[in-house]
């Protein structure tokens, strides 16, 4: 589908606030593709971009978070994801801004491009470069204009590209105030923006830039079914991808991977128009962690897990660890004893101790002596055997009388103790409430 930005007109006045912004970050410095050194280990699907686990920078100018986001290549709905608590219109010199560190790669075969649609993020695999994946942010097709899924490949490229946008869309833009013509030639305002690689699907959709007023716009449903991209992106993936390469457009809001023996969930929020819910949410992730662990119930660390699908920042989390290749779980990574199941609730802080058992009293009889052992051929349950002959037991002998108990000396009652003014105690215990 011949595809443009959508812009209602609130969202009209907000990109053209963000045009003149645009265009000095990104004549200042412009987004650059991040390039992964693929898993070593055979089976492991996380890509890990930071080995010391530190992912924050600290801003040394008054900017906004998206201009971080270009600088990073990375979305808007990401970026935004990862720092809830900072104002994405103004971040000042000094703060602390959290980036992504770690990817799960989405369940696709490792060849072509690779476009998971719930992240607004693409992975291409060159095929000279086996050690290498090279990730890009997207926009995609917004609520009433789906990016469709499947998969196809690329069937041509064009450098510089007219746009011709179909009769729905004039209307849709005119009906806006914002009518267009029915040819959009190339130049910076080109909403195909300078490189289009076309897909073989019916409608004319494509892989395409974007035009110097819509930047902050990638990483956002926004397109009528296109994948948007940054200006320098889509220009370092044009020059990299041949003519017939692969691409596989997927939808998996919630991914699980191996690095080095640690199973990794990442999760990120639903599209426009769509509500998996806490439980289905809950359900999928657990479905993925079995497959992954090849059990039934892993012992698995909760707590993440849970704060992972509330979360839902994209950032891949630990839940699980194995040693040895085989699937196990340990309290130093903070994950569930195998003791426990990952369902088990912990017992109740304070409760009451086990009520003590009195010994039971001795006898004073002489014990009997123990019987001879069976015979070598009796089968239990034989019942066609005979019963053997009883031996039988030596008479037990007279206990040995023991003298009485002298009567104990009565003992005068104490008093009672006077009541003390003030609230009882009930004698229970306190139970915390688990929610």
């Amino acid at each position: 589908m011949d595809c443009m930005t959508h812009q209602n007109i609130g969202y009209v006045k907000t990109l053209a606030a963000w045009s003149f912004a645009g265009l000095l970050l990104f004549n200042a410095g412009q987004a650059v593709a991040t390039t992964y050194q693929a898993p070593v280990n055979p089976g492991d699907s996380v890509l890990e971009q930071y080995p010391n686990g530190d992912s924050k920078v600290t801003i040394t100018q008054d900017e906004t978070l998206l201009d971080v986001a270009l600088r990073y290549t990375l979305g808007q709905t990401e970026i935004v994801k990862l720092n809830p608590k900072i104002d994405r219109w103004l971040i000042k010199k000094g703060e602390v801004v959290r980036l992504p560190n770690r990817r799960v790669l989405p369940n696709t075969p490792r060849n072509g491009i690779t476009l998971n649609i719930a992240e607004f993020r693409m992975y291409y695999y060159p095929p000279g470069n086996k050690g290498a994946v090279v990730s890009f942010a997207h926009g995609i097709g917004r609520q009433d204009w789906k990016t469709p899924l499947g998969t196809t490949k690329v069937i041509r490229k064009i450098k510089d590209p007219t746009w011709n946008p179909p009769e729905s869309i004039r209307r849709e833009h005119a009906a806006m105030g914002d009518p267009l013509p029915a040819v959009v030639p190339p130049g910076p305002h080109n909403p195909l923006g300078t490189r289009a690689l076309y897909l073989n699907l019916p409608g004319e959709y494509r892989i395409h830039g974007t035009d110097v007023d819509k930047i902050f716009g990638i990483g956002m449903q926004i397109t009528h079914g296109c994948v948007r991209m940054y200006p320098t992106d889509v220009e370092e993936l044009y020059d990299i991808v041949p003519v017939g390469t692969p691409v596989h457009i997927v939808k998996q809001p919630i991914k699980v991977g191996w690095l080095n023996n640690v199973l990794y969930v990442e999760a990120h929020p639903d599209l426009e128009g769509e509500d998996l819910g806490q439980a289905q949410r809950y359900a999928i992730a657990l479905d993925l962690i079995r497959k992954a662990t090849n059990e039934e119930m892993p012992d698995i660390d909760q707590k993440a897990l849970n704060q992972a699908l509330v979360d839902l920042d994209g950032e891949s989390v630990a839940v699980y660890e194995r040693f040895g290749g085989s699937s196990s779980s340990t309290a130093s990574a903070g994950l569930m004893p195998p003791s426990a199941p990952a369902s088990a609730v912990a017992p109740a802080v304070g409760s009451a101790p086990a009520p003590v058992v009195p010994a039971a009293p001795v006898s004073t009889q002489t014990p009997a002596p123990a019987l001879p052992p069976a015979p070598d051929n009796l089968q239990p349950n034989a019942m066609s055997l005979p019963a053997p002959n009883p031996v039988p037991a030596p008479p037990v002998p007279n206990p040995v009388p023991v003298a009485p108990m002298p009567t104990p000396v009565p003992v005068a009652p104490m008093p009672s103790p006077a009541p003390t003014p003030g609230k009882g105690s009930p004698g229970g215990y306190y139970r915390p409430v688990f929610r």
